[in-house]
Parts: C-alpha cells; sequence; structure tokens
C-alpha cells in the first residue's frame, strides 16, 4: 500500500501518467511482496532474470546517466565511458537517485521521472519478447517489449556489459 496519497509525488501513479502519455499501454502490476532486485521480481513474474530490466542511475560528468540493464549482469562502467568518450561513470548514491527519478533505488522506473534523463539500453535485451521493468516503487513492475521501451525513452542503443 502506497502511504502518499498526493499523485503528484506518488512515483507509481508518475510511471503509469508517463507510459499512457507516451502512448504505451498502462501495464504496472502492483504486488503484495518487494520485488527490489532482478532475481525477486524473476521469481515473482516466473521469468528469466535476463528478462527484467534494470534502471540503473550512473552519474556522468555530474549528470544522471539511466541505464536500462539484463538483470542479468552487471553493467561494464568502463566498456560504457569509453563507448560514450567520457573519463569516468560511476554509480551515482540513493540521495542523487531520488533527487534525479523522484524514486527510490530499487524501485526506479524507466520512466516517471521530473525532468528526461538521457537513456541508454542494455542491446542483449532485444532477445526477450517481453521484459518487465520497475515501476516507481519495491513492489510494482511493468511489462513492454523492446522496441517500445526504447521509444519511450528515447533510449541510445548501446552493449553494457
Amino acid at each position: 500500500m502506497h502511504k502518499v496519497t498526493d499523485p503528484i509525488h506518488d512515483p507509481v501513479v508518475n510511471v503509469r501518467s508517463a507510459l499512457t502519455a507516451a502512448g504505451a499501454e498502462d501495464t504496472v502490476q502492483t504486488f503484495e511482496e518487494k520485488v527490489p532486485t532482478a532475481a525477486a521480481a524473476a521469481a515473482v513474474l516466473g521469468c528469466e532474470v535476463a528478462a527484467i530490466t534494470n534502471s540503473l542511475i550512473f552519474e556522468l560528468d555530474g549528470e544522471p546517466l539511466l541505464i536500462l540493464a539484463s538483470g542479468a549482469a552487471r553493467v561494464d562502467t568502463g566498456l560504457v565511458a569509453d563507448q560514450l568518450g567520457s573519463a569516468k561513470i560511476r554509480r551515482a548514491k540513493a540521495d542523487f537517485v531520488l533527487e534525479h527519478t523522484g524514486q527510490e533505488v530499487g524501485g526506479v522506473a524507466p520512466v516517471g521521472h521530473p525532468r528526461k534523463i538521457r537513456t541508454l539500453l542494455d542491446v542483449s535485451l532485444v532477445a526477450h519478447p517481453v521484459l518487465w521493468a520497475g515501476a516507481g516503487d519495491h513492489n510494482s513492475m511493468f511489462s513492454i517489449s523492446y522496441e517500445e521501451l526504447k521509444t519511450i525513452t528515447n533510449a541510445e542503443e548501446l552493449q553494457v556489459r
């Protein structure tokens, strides 16, 4: 149950609104149990961990960078930095994530943020006809295709591992 009732501050409501505003279907599901990790989400959804799309916030030159990565592997920040022509990318701290997404670590969604965040999409996710992504809190997920996720996030496709 959400303790926040003001829709402006309810991250799941923001994700639902962002999905429909982008022309995507609202496929958000909220579960009794928390699904803050790819493994936990896959267990609840009955899918492969590789089909879980982690929404990971990194800091790139002081700005947020959202990497939508398969739950099956870790992002290689050196590889990503090289491809982007940047010296360093580092995993963002929890307060930085909350400030830029309005969502807590473990529940970050690909959409529904206060401002547009530069987004990279892990090309390995294309292998899955249905992807699952966080929907703004620790109990909610939504399903989407790779192409639709790429479209609604305006993501750059990149090898991230």
